[in-house]
C-alpha cells in the first residue's frame, strides 16, 4: 500500500483550475520533491494531503485512508511544517511542547529534548519572542518529534539565513535515515532539492509535467539550442520527446526528454544543420526554461 496516492484530482478555486486531473503515489520511504512557480497548486496539493481541502473530483489516500473522513487517525501519522505556519504566539515554548505531546501518542520525549537543546531553544520564552528561525525550529521539533510515518513540509525554510536553511534541512534527513520516514516538501531552492528529493514532481498549468527519479533527470533531459531561422519552434515541439520550445535571442532553447546524443541526432537530423548544440540540464536550468517558455 502506498503511503500517499492521488487518482485523477482536479481543484480549482471560483472557477479557476489549480489541479487537474493529477495521479500519482508515493511508496513508504520515498523522499519527493514539488516544484513548481508561485500558485502552480504545490500548496493546494498539500492541503488535501493534510485534509483541510477536498477535491473536486477524484480521490486522495492517506495510509489508505479518506484524510476528510479519518482526520484525527491520519494526522496522528504525520508531521507538517510549512513557510506560513503559525505556532500561538502568547505561549511559551514548553507548552507548545507540551500541548503537541498531548496530541501524539507516540510522542517521544527523549528525541524532542535532544532537539530542543539542539536548537538551544529558550522552553520559557514566548513563541511571539523568538526570531523566525527560532520559530521555525519550535514547528520542526513539534513535527517530527511523535516520528510520523510522513513528514510535510512546504517551504519550511523560507525566509531562512543558509546557515538556518542547512540546519533545518540536516534535521529533516537525519529524521528519514533513523526512522525511514517519508517526506514530501516543496521548494524554491533548487539545492534543498538536489540534496535531499530522490524523486521530482513539476506541476504546471494545473498538469504534473515531471514525475521522475532526480538521477533519471540528470541523465535523461538536456537542452537543445536551435538557430531561430534553422527551425519554427512548432517543428521543434512536434518532434518526439519534446517538452517545451522558448525563443531565448538568436536561438530556440528545446527542452527534451532523451539523453544528449540522441537529443543531439534527432535535433540535427530535424533541422537538418550540424550547428545545433545540446547540453545537460541542471535542476535549476530545467526549472527554469520549462515553467518560464515564451514560445
Amino acid at each position: 500500500m502506498s503511503v500517499l496516492e492521488f487518482r485523477n484530482v482536479s481543484r480549482g478555486y471560483s472557477g479557476t483550475p489549480v489541479l487537474a486531473n493529477l495521479s500519482f503515489a508515493v511508496a513508504a520511504g520515498e523522499v519527493v520533491g514539488l516544484l513548481g512557480r508561485n500558485g502552480a497548486g504545490k500548496t493546494t496539493l498539500i492541503n488535501l494531503v493534510m485534509g483541510t481541502l477536498a477535491p473536486a473530483s477524484g480521490s486522495v489516500r492517506v495510509f489508505g485512508e479518506d484524510p476528510r473522513e479519518r482526520p484525527v487517525e491520519v494526522r496522528q501519522r504525520i508531521g507538517y511544517v510549512a513557510e506560513d505556519q503559525e505556532l500561538p504566539p502568547f505561549l511559551r515554548v514548553s507548552e507548545v511542547l507540551a500541548m503537541h505531546r498531548r496530541l501524539f501518542p507516540d510522542w517521544d520525549q527523549a528525541a524532542a529534548d535532544e532537539l530542543r537543546e539542539r536548537f538551544e531553544l529558550p522552553s520559557g520564552r514566548r513563541v511571539g519572542e523568538l526570531s523566525r528561525g527560532q520559530a521555525r525550529q519550535v514547528a520542526l521539533l513539534c513535527a517530527v518529534s511523535h516520528r510520523p510515518e510522513l513528514l510535510i513540509l512546504d517551504e519550511p525554510a523560507g525566509g531562512l539565513d543558509p546557515a538556518a536553511r542547512r540546519e533545518f534541512l540536516e534535521t529533516s534527513i537525519r529524521l528519514l535515515n533513523e526512522t525511514g520516514s517519508t517526506i514530501l516538501f516543496s521548494s524554491h531552492h533548487m539545492g534543498d532539492v538536489e540534496r535531499m528529493a530522490s524523486r521530482l514532481i513539476m506541476i504546471h498549468e494545473t498538469e504534473k509535467w515531471i514525475d521522475s527519479a532526480l538521477d533519471d533527470l540528470r541523465d535523461g533531459y538536456c537542452l537543445a539550442l536551435v538557430p531561430a531561422e534553422a527551425a519554427a519552434p512548432e517543428a521543434l515541439l512536434a518532434l518526439e520527446d519534446c517538452l517545451c520550445v522558448r525563443r531565448r535571442g538568436p536561438a530556440l532553447h528545446a527542452v527534451f526528454a532523451v539523453a544528449l546524443e540522441t537529443c543531439r541526432t534527432r535535433v540535427a537530423g530535424a533541422v537538418g544543420r550540424a550547428d545545433v548544440r545540446c547540453r545537460p540540464l541542471p535542476l535549476e536550468d530545467m526549472f527554469i526554461e520549462l515553467v518560464g517558455r515564451d514560445a
